[in-house]
């Protein structure tokens, strides 16, 4: 069975891989995003599947769309099938009718919960208590077509979206080999989804990093869990930007902002418009991560004057 895999970030990795060792699967061209700037020096850096093909001798195509420049060479690729992993881009009729046998894509969320680009992050930030991966058979919609096969994960309470997407990536990955065993076999089927039960979810923005904790704890929590890796909470300290990168519910009340505790033994703990968050983890500008009991200790905190 001749495959085309068509992914972009660490998540797809895992799902490649699962293809590369596949009985009877060979893999003839990997799709992937373009090389982009990256890190303080803007150097051009490939994807994360990009450096696994290549890793493994696969020839690799990055059109900027491609819908506009890539149909001709997946055409001559002559896929059986092809598998999509958040590849990035949306594919057009002309390239879902290539393949003989169809394109699954493995995605990141229970469908019809959290459609769109960032499902991880969005399970999180909703308060979920748990997620899974879906593989579907891909249509002209936004992840829209028919389910194949899922599976579930609970998500723990102060898992960033960085560890979950991490975990989910495996999951996707032992999903892909069991719905493909199934086709192999003539034995998997589809399952229309149930689409007045979808949620959608839109593209993470930097703006979102910034929080008043007025809302619940839970929902703050969810933020900044949530957006760990990327946007990240940040907060004024200092005179600087403090990232927020894990947190956890705690005892207290107060006004929403109001430092409750920051110790070095006792930790950072901020008051939410419901309840109070126990600030795990903290970056400062230029700094490393760090349990926020170590950055208290060399960043001491009179709590009489500080309010986020």
């Amino acid at each position: 069975m001749r495959i085309v895999f068509m992914g972009t970030p660490e998540f797809a990795v895992p799902s490649l891989r699962t293809l590369l060792e596949f009985p009877g699967a060979e893999v003839v061209g990997v799709f992937t995003q373009p090389d982009r700037p990256k890190g303080r020096g803007n150097k051009l850096t490939p994807s994360p599947v990009k450096q696994a093909a290549l890793e493994a001798g696969i020839p690799v195509f990055q059109p900027e769309r491609i819908r506009k420049t890539g149909v001709e060479a997946l055409r001559e690729l002559k896929p059986n099938l092809c598998v999509t992993a958040a590849f990035g881009q949306i594919l057009s009729r002309e390239i879902l009718e290539i393949p003989a046998l169809g394109n699954i894509n493995v995605h990141a969320s229970l469908l019809p919960r959290h459609r769109g680009a960032a499902p991880i992050a969005y399970a999180i930030m909703a308060g979920d208590k748990k997620t899974g991966v879906t593989t579907m058979m891909m249509d002209e919609g936004i992840d829209t077509g028919d389910i194949l096969m899922q599976r579930e994960t609970e998500i723990g309470e102060s898992e960033t979206c960085a560890e979950l997407t991490e975990r989910l990536g495996k999951i996707g990955a032992e999903t892909l080999r069991a719905t493909l065993q199934a086709l192999t076999e003539g034995t998997l089927k589809q399952i229309p989804q149930k689409h007045e039960k979808m949620t959608y979810d839109p593209m993470l923005t930097k703006e979102m990093g910034t929080t008043d904790f007025t809302g619940s704890a839970d929902r703050v929590r969810g933020l900044i869990n949530g957006l760990n890796p990327w946007p990240c909470v940040s907060i004024p300290w200092g005179g600087e930007r403090l990232k927020l990168l894990r947190a956890a519910g705690a005892e207290g009340t107060g006004t929403p902002g109001e430092i409750l505790l920051a110790d070095p033994k006792g930790g950072l703990v901020v008051a939410c418009g419901e309840g109070a968050v126990r600030i795990l983890e903290v970056q400062a500008p230029g700094g490393k991560r760090m349990r926020a009991e170590d950055y208290l200790r060399g960043h001491p905190a009179d709590v009489r004057n500080l309010k986020i």
